[in-house]
């Protein structure tokens, strides 16, 4: 299999060539400083308090909703706020706002949600 040209790594200013977006000198900054201002997950609500409404969500609805809908039976692991809650508490407790998920389709979504608000949607 063919591999990946080198190209500089996407640290401002390092001229290192890598197969991948940074170097091994960089590589796991990228999101250290977007973390930093984030916060904390216990910071942004995802606390003792959440981690026990999560374990009971799970349990009422144990497979991911979004195979459930092609007929795949995958279970869920992720509660995943439907509508992104920015800090909004009241959005962030709303039992209607909750999904059940596995991992990748949660992380499917927010990439997608992601690349909307980046596009300059709303997402």
């Amino acid at each position: 299999m063919p591999r990946k040209p080198p190209k500089p790594c996407a640290k401002a200013g390092c001229g290192r060539l890598t197969t991948e977006r940074y170097c091994d000198v960089h590589r796991g900054e990228g999101n250290k400083a977007k973390d930093a201002r984030r916060g904390s997950s216990a910071q942004r609500g995802y606390d003792a308090r959440w981690r026990r409404y999560r374990k009971r969500f799970l349990r009422a609805h144990p497979l991911c909703e979004l195979h459930q809908q092609r007929g795949d039976l995958v279970p869920a692991t992720v509660v995943d706020h439907i509508v992104p809650h920015r800090g909004d508490t009241d959005l962030f407790w709303d039992p209607s706002n909750h999904q059940a998920l596995c991992k990748r389709c949660h992380d499917a979504k927010t990439a997608g949600e992601v690349n909307t608000r980046a596009q300059g949607g709303v997402g």
